[in-house]
This record gives C-alpha cells, structure tokens and sequence, in this order.
C-alpha cells in the first residue's frame, strides 16, 4: 500500500483498462490523473494528432471546454467575499440588457406569446443555471425559441462564438425567458452570462480576473483562453465522432486551430484550456476548502456553498439526461447526491465537450482528471469516462 492508499497492482489495471481505448481507435490519446493524499498519478496515452503521431504528453493543454464553469464560478464567490457582487441582488446594475425580462408563457408559443418576469435575475440563479435561460433538450428547430437561440448564435456550441460581449449580451437581452427566474434549470448559458458580469464588476477582462485571483496564486501557468504560438505543439487535434460510421473526423486541427488565438468572446461557459496538473491545483484547492499552501483563495463557507445541490426535484424535471437520479447542481458544478456507482457522495466537478471530466471526492480526499481530445455527442457520459472512474476508485486501498 502506498502513502496515498492506492494500490500499484490496481493502478495497473487502470493503466491497462485506458491504454485500451486508445488501441481500440476510441480515442486518439488522452491522459489520466488520479491524485490521493497528496499522492499524484499521470499517465499519458496515445498520441497528440493522428496525422502526426507525436505522442502524447502529460503536460497537453486541452480544450476543457465546460470544466471552465465551476472555475468561473469560483471567480464570482471571490467578488461576493470583497461585497462587490450580492448572491441575490438583481443583475440588472453590471447587466442592463437582462432588465425588465419578458417570459414565453409555454416552451413552444410564439417569440411574443409572454408575460412579464415575476422578479428580476440575480447572481444566484446565474450561478445555478436557474435564471430560465439555456440549452434547450430537443430536436432541433421544434421549437420557435430554439431556432431564434440558434439565429443569435446563443446556442451551446464547440465551436467559440464570434460575437463581443457587448454584442452578445444585446443578443440575449433581445429574446424572452423559457421560464420564470428559478423555477427551472437550462444548461450552459448561466456560466457565459457570469463571465460577462465578472469583467464588468471587475472593471477588466474576464481573463485577467481569472489570471490574477485564480491561476497565478494556483500556479495554474498554462490556463487560458487560447494556446501562446509557442506552445502550439503541446495543443492536441481535436476529433468528432461520423454520425453514420462512428469513425473518428478532425474537427479541430492542432496547427491554425481557433484556440490559438485571443477570441472575441471569452467564454465562462466554455472557453478554456488547461493541463491536468493546472486543473488538480484548481481541484485541489477546492478539495482543501478554498486553501492553497498557505494562502487562501476562498473561505471554506464559500466552498461549502458552492459545493452543496441547490436543485428541487422540481427544477430538475426536464433535466434528467445530466442528473440522472444520482446528481444535483451547486454552483457551476454538479454534485453527487447518492452513490450510483463508486463515486462518493459529496464529490463534486463537470466533464467538458471536448473530452474531459474533472471531480473531486471530499470522503475519499481523492481528485480524479481525464483528459481526452474526443468531442462528445451527448450528455451521456461515453464509456471512456465511466471506465476511467470505475478504474480510479478500484484502486483505493484502504
């Protein structure tokens, strides 16, 4: 047994367990961190690109693509400490565009079928994707609301949207609310909403926000919203599976890719890349109540917060193809709220588009990164994940 009560025959099998996903073409390469006790596991697999064949490195900077929620959310808990933000004071002084909110009176009426907004929005329901604003679950254009989403390039996407802030913010503020302000959850469009209002209430970019509270104290050196020209080689190609064949299409190509330079928008939602040393310090952080070494980012309230399931079975209707009957949702994170599988209670993260899936076990004291370069096609976990999980908590040994 070692330090950090992993066993190292079991450590093996997971080692076997993921090298083959990648012999079978499910992935190109990914890399795995498994981090207990202050025992830290990296292995990396596969290669970079399949045009290419470099192989896989431990310090890749993937696309984390939705993994950026629970960080931004992180940023926004630190400004309501410093009193500059209020849980549930409306949004409408940093983010006039969400005054006066207009609320279709069915998912499926007419773009001017509503009434008014009971309340107004508040960081609260930004942060717990309750605001009645986000990704709607159904076939495409069934909806009048759906393709008005998708026409003012608000619907969740891979791919960066073009617009700037200002712009983007007029888009949103342009179409009613699917629901009443906390009566439901909506993906995704929370998170983007919060990176906004952190660059206004911070008088800066979200990006320097992120970079001076969060990633210099972490140590978090390759986090950012694109990938420095001198490190494009540490950037993995990024691949989709065909719907017809199931075989694996670039989507993203490492050279030119969009995530070489600044974008338009930096997304809260979506928009970072990162290592998966830079995302145990996140991880790691949050797993030490909000401590750092010796330095504190957040205060352990705070963490507690944002770490607890704010749902109702109520809000959660609709949503079930995220939760399942197993997860809740803090703040910008999903928490486990029984044992399904062998995850603990308690534990709390979120897996990105791209490939990756990050959480954090308090019980176990355990912090489990998959890093893949894979876009997923849905909100089921691909076997991928739920291997690497089965995988990681098999070799506790304690």
């Amino acid at each position: 047994m070692s330090v950090g009560g992993l066993s190292k025959a079991r450590l093996g099998r997971m080692r076997e367990i993921m090298a083959g996903h990648v012999e079978r073409g499910d992935v190109p390469g990914l890399v795995t961190l498994v981090s207990r006790r202050g025992e830290v596991h990296v292995e990396a697999f596969g290669v970079m690109a399949t045009s290419s064949n470099a192989p896989m490195r431990r310090d890749a900077i993937f696309r984390i693509a939705s993994m950026t929620k629970p960080i931004v959310a992180a940023a926004a808990m630190i400004l309501v400490e410093e009193c500059k933000l209020r849980l549930d004071e409306p949004v409408d002084r940093l983010l006039p565009e969400l005054a006066n909110r207009r609320v279709l009176k069915r998912i499926d009426a007419q773009l001017d079928d509503t009434v008014p907004a009971r309340r107004p929005l508040s960081l609260r329901d930004l942060l717990t994707f309750r605001l009645g604003f986000g990704a709607v679950m159904a076939p495409p254009g069934k909806y009048p609301i759906q393709k008005a989403i998708a026409d003012a390039g608000l619907a969740p996407s891979p791919d960066p949207t073009l617009e700037a802030p200002d712009a983007w913010m007029a888009s949103l503020g342009r179409l009613p609310l699917l629901h009443q302000p906390g009566e439901g959850w909506l993906y995704h469009t929370g998170s983007d909403v919060l990176g906004v209002l952190i660059a206004r209430a911070s008088g800066g970019t979200l990006e320097t926000f992120l970079r001076e509270r969060l990633f210099e104290p972490l140590g978090m050196k390759d986090t950012g919203f694109h990938v420095p020209a001198d490190e494009v080689d540490r950037l993995p190609s990024a691949y989709i599976p065909n719907e017809q064949t199931g075989a694996l299409e670039v989507h993203d190509e490492a050279r030119g890719s969009r995530w070489t330079r600044p974008p338009v928008f930096q997304s809260g939602g979506g928009g970072l890349v990162s290592t998966v040393d830079d995302y145990l310090a996140f991880c790691q952080m949050m797993l030490n109540k909000g401590r750092h070494g010796r330095e504190r980012i957040l205060s352990r309230p705070s963490v507690e917060l944002m770490t607890m399931d704010h749902l109702t079975p109520e809000q959660k209707v609709g949503a079930e193809i995220f939760f399942g009957d197993h997860l809740g949702w803090g703040f910008g994170m999903a928490v486990s709220t029984r044992r399904r599988d062998l995850i603990s209670p308690g534990s709390f993260g979120w897996a990105g588009g791209f490939g990756t899936t990050g959480y954090s076990d308090p019980k176990e004291e355990m912090v489990g990164i998959l890093m893949t370069q894979r876009l997923m096609t849905s909100p089921k976990t691909p076997p991928v994940y739920d291997d690497f999980w089965t995988a990681a908590y098999q070799a506790i040994d304690d």
